[in-house]
């Protein structure tokens, strides 16, 4: 890092806010499948400009694309993922440690489990560790530890764990890369600026994903909702232009969604970045209601049940619509819950330990 740069960083650190960028495998890797060396390169020289003024988290794909060459025959089998991360993870932080280093930046390779949001000690930790890594001027680029992920247990795809990684620094703006450069609407034309995700923006989404990735628009807009939903700028762009993030922040590319004001609690928002559940509750209209009012849940109004939950695990709440309305932390067990769903009075779940976005 150029010794302006240094100064200034060092003078600014306690003043700094948080940005979190999730880059897709399919926006660094080139037309032959492989990550870009030149993307990673302009990756590199905009992020040491934006750690003068933010701490930033690099959330990268790419692992499983940079080790599968390496597996024979490789069809894509869970097994061969989790073979293929694990040779491509070092391979993949060696680029990046190739290109922060002209600008004095060392890396951190940071391989998250679910476990690491969910449980608040090690939520806690993972906050405290980030804070050393910012303190010493260290980037850390952030994975899933896939070699050991249980599939139950694995983030539905990075977009999730940039999301809750957010949620959990507060941060001030989420960066998610695509290769289309934003939302587009039905014409294929990308909304510069979005203030609410209705029922009109979620028509505009195509259930579908790019070849490279696991996650789609849909997810995306998924995490988005939640992000926003608890204060956090969300902007969705490409790595086309000369400094992609830089006019992406000045609102000349890509999809801003605005964010709402949030007066949650530093606990509350933990039980939603802790969000990754193996658990659902789908609640009646009713109870939907109930619960936007800031009341408890009740086990008579639940529909349905999935997941083996118990005491004090946080599960995801959806509408009779499907979509999820926020998070709770359990007072009963899923089995207590099914016994009691016809039983008055009964609460499922404590007002103070729920979350609706």
């Amino acid at each position: 890092m150029p010794a302006r740069y240094r100064i200034t960083a060092y003078f600014c650190s306690m003043q700094k806010r948080v940005i979190i960028i999730k880059l897709g495998s399919a926006v660094i890797s080139g037309k032959n499948g492989q990550i870009s060396r030149s993307i990673i390169k302009k990756v590199a020289a905009e992020i040491a400009g934006l750690s003068v003024k933010y701490h930033v988290v690099l959330v990268s794909s790419g692992a499983v694309v940079s080790g599968k060459p390496y597996i024979h025959h490789y069809k894509g089998t869970l097994t061969e993922r989790k073979a293929a991360a694990a040779i491509g993870n070092p391979l993949l932080i060696r680029l990046y440690q190739q290109y922060f280093a002209h600008y004095q930046i060392p890396v951190a390779q940071a391989l998250c489990e679910r476990h690491h949001f969910s449980n608040r000690s090690q939520f806690l930790q993972l906050k405290e560790t980030f804070q050393t890594f910012w303190d010493n001027g260290i980037l850390p680029v952030v994975n899933e530890n896939d070699l050991v992920s249980n599939v139950e247990l694995k983030f539905s795809d990075n977009d999730e764990l940039a999301t809750l990684l957010a949620i959990a620094f507060e941060a001030e703006t989420l960066f998610i890369c695509t290769s289309v450069g934003g939302f587009m609407n039905d014409r294929q034309e990308i909304i510069p600026v979005i203030d609410k995700i209705d029922r009109t923006v979620m028509a505009f989404v195509k259930k579908d994903k790019s070849s490279l990735g696991l996650g789609g628009m849909l997810s995306k807009l998924t995490f988005t909702r939640l992000a926003v939903s608890l204060g956090i700028k969300v902007i969705i762009c490409g790595l086309k232009a000369t400094s992609p993030f830089k006019v992406a922040l000045d609102g000349k590319t890509g999809t801003t969604f605005l964010p709402q004001s949030s007066n949650l609690k530093a606990r509350q928002k933990w039980l939603a970045s802790g969000s990754i559940t193996i658990g659902t509750i789908m609640v009646d209209k009713g109870a939907a209601k109930a619960l936007n009012q800031r009341k408890s849940l009740l086990t008579i109004g639940i529909k349905k049940v999935q997941g083996r939950f118990t005491i004090n695990e946080i599960v995801q709440l959806m509408n009779e619509e499907n979509e999820i309305i926020g998070v709770a932390q359990v007072k009963l067990p899923a089995s207590d819950i099914i016994d009691n769903i016809t039983t008055k009075n009964v609460i499922a779940a404590h007002a103070d330990n729920i979350v609706i976005f």
